[in-house]
């Protein structure tokens, strides 16, 4: 039992040393990552649909 309260202690003391992003930092990292992520699948949906069409063209 003490080695897990040692364990939780040394997490909450280096928790405290963590430099967290402010929120202008936070938003302008959220919005980065929701628009790659949006981007990267458009891309992907095309490319997608673009195979597809190519080998229903050759099957056919």
């Amino acid at each position: 039992m003490q080695r897990i309260k040692k364990f939780f202690s040394d997490v909450v003391r280096e928790m405290r040393k963590v430099s967290w992003p402010k929120r202008g930092e936070l938003t302008k990292y959220t919005v980065t990552v929701l628009s790659t992520v949006v981007f990267v699948a458009l891309f992907f949906e095309v490319i997608d649909l673009g195979i597809s069409k190519m080998i229903r063209l050759i099957l056919e």
